[in-house]
């Protein structure tokens, strides 16, 4: 069983840390914004009140540890990604990655963005609020599918 776990943890990082490395080179290529997990962080620490949506995360009252929720929030989400996977698919999955369960969670998981965390920022549901919704919407598929190739990709190492 701790074995599943730690591959399922491992998975979750993994996949993480592409999509991390995908941000970095879509900010170094083309001048794309780096994602702000400070206020990702800010909207987490909200969330212990119940306060899920704001009309504008910017205005809600600051976190002095915010950025660093903000990654810590980030990674659990992965983590907990990689653990749905390896739950769903179970120790078969493990033993034999593919690539399509892995893409498929990671296309499903946009939900979670587009109708929690974009809105819980104040950027309305997938970004409508935002003058370049279309493009934001193409980038969370495609960071998506970079998660998914992540989950995939680890999952291969950690076999």
């Amino acid at each position: 069983m701790f074995d599943i776990l730690w591959r399922a943890v491992a998975i979750g990082i993994g996949a993480t840390v592409l999509l991390d490395i995908w941000a970095i080179l879509l900010n170094k290529v083309f001048g794309f914004a780096l994602p702000n997990w400070g206020m990702v962080g800010r909207w987490f620490w909200h969330l212990r009140h119940g306060q899920v949506f704001h009309d504008d995360i910017a205005r809600s009252p600051a976190y002095a540890h915010e950025l660093a929720l903000g990654w810590i929030g980030h990674y659990a989400v992965g983590i907990l990604y990689g653990i749905i996977l390896v739950a769903v698919m179970g120790s078969g999955w493990l033993a034999e990655p593919s690539f399509i369960p892995a893409w498929i969670l990671g296309i499903v998981t946009v939900g979670a963005g587009w109708f929690l965390l974009q809105p819980g920022l104040g950027i309305g549901w997938a970004a409508s609020k935002l003058p370049n919704a279309m493009q934001v919407r193409a980038l969370n598929l495609i960071g998506h599918t970079v998660f998914a190739i992540g989950l995939y990709g680890t999952a291969l190492i950690v076999r």
